[in-house]
């Protein structure tokens, strides 16, 4: 048993796809048609699936830093299918198979080099919808209750591997629960931010009931997770957020000290937290396949099965 206690931190930063969102059932279900197309994935289980979009994901977040996460996933998209057309002895683009997001073949290419009994290609469009797919991925259930239980306790905030836009959907379903299709879902859009600020929800947005009180994106520090540059930068503004870390008496405390990292991801969260030196708790959600390494998750700080259990503790405290 770790020698802190969870009540002795200040600020909870998390991570949201994986550990409150489900991110792998809305992954799965917007790649079934593409996987049923071609003979190498079509008996594919489900893990043997997410496990092959993640690498690819993970190569082209490193590629392509400032992609847009919509636009990343698209590509994402896209260069799987180039991949499964090659294990399934079809033609393909060299360039668009080894994920260069600058080189796409065309559908007149398509049209051209591949015969008429061969799958035609997805469409752009097709690629595209499924890069904004993110508005319809489910959150976990235990979700929003347990964010509004430990926003009693601690300042809430979020590094997420998003963009602004895709965040803003999810930000409804975590802050209203089931009765979120009957709110204005604009009032949870990310605002328009120039050069240096930041989504501070509960000042950008105040009839929101978001239980977070900063949002920083892959789209806000040009880089992905486990890249620790978004990190530092979420640890530096809760550094100088007087909202979040300030001693009410004026004293101020390390950020690193104060905060305690949540996720359900071992390689894109707990890892880099660990190297940074922060307590992590790792939320070891049944049946996850993306965010391995999973035998390094009982290395974090604490772990819990779900964000309800850890909530459940911290009441306990």
């Amino acid at each position: 048993m770790p020698s802190q206690k969870l009540t002795d931190f200040k600020v909870l930063v998390f991570d949201t796809y994986g550990t409150l969102a489900d991110w792998e059932t809305g992954i799965y279900n917007g790649i079934k048609p593409l996987l049923a197309k071609y003979p190498a994935s079509s008996s594919w289980s489900r893990d043997e699936a997410l496990k092959a979009f993640t690498a690819v994901e993970a190569d082209l977040q490193v590629r392509q830093p400032d992609l847009l996460y919509a636009d990343l996933l698209s590509k994402s998209h896209e260069v799987l299918e180039e991949r499964l057309r090659a294990a399934s002895g079809k033609e393909v683009e060299k360039t668009t198979l080894e994920g260069d997001p600058s080189t796409t073949a065309s559908q007149s290419d398509v049209g051209t080099s591949k015969s008429a009994s061969q799958p035609a290609s997805f469409t752009s469009g097709e690629h595209a919808a499924f890069g904004k797919s993110v508005k319809d991925w489910p959150i976990f259930p235990d979700s929003p209750s347990a964010l509004q239980i430990l926003s009693k306790y601690y300042k809430l905030c979020v590094l997420s591997n998003v963009d602004r836009d895709s965040y803003g959907y999810t930000l409804v379903k975590l802050s209203e629960g089931d009765s979120g299709a009957s709110c204005d879902p604009e009032i949870y859009q990310s605002p328009s931010l120039g050069p240096g600020e930041f989504w501070f929800p509960r000042h950008n947005q105040p009839q929101s009931k978001s239980p977070f009180t900063l949002i920083v994106t892959a789209q806000d520090v040009k880089s992905y997770k486990p890249a620790h540059h978004g990190f530092n930068v979420t640890l530096d503004l809760i550094q100088k957020h007087p909202d979040l870390l300030n001693d009410p008496e004026g004293e101020e405390v390390k950020a690193k000290d104060k905060v305690l990292w949540v996720a359900q991801s071992v390689f894109h969260d707990i890892i880099p937290a660990k190297e940074l030196g922060l307590e992590t708790v790792w939320i070891n959600r049944e049946g996850a396949s993306m965010g391995g390494p999973k035998e390094l998750g009982p290395s974090a700080t604490w772990v819990f099965n779900t964000l309800g259990e850890m909530a459940e503790a911290v009441e306990k405290e």
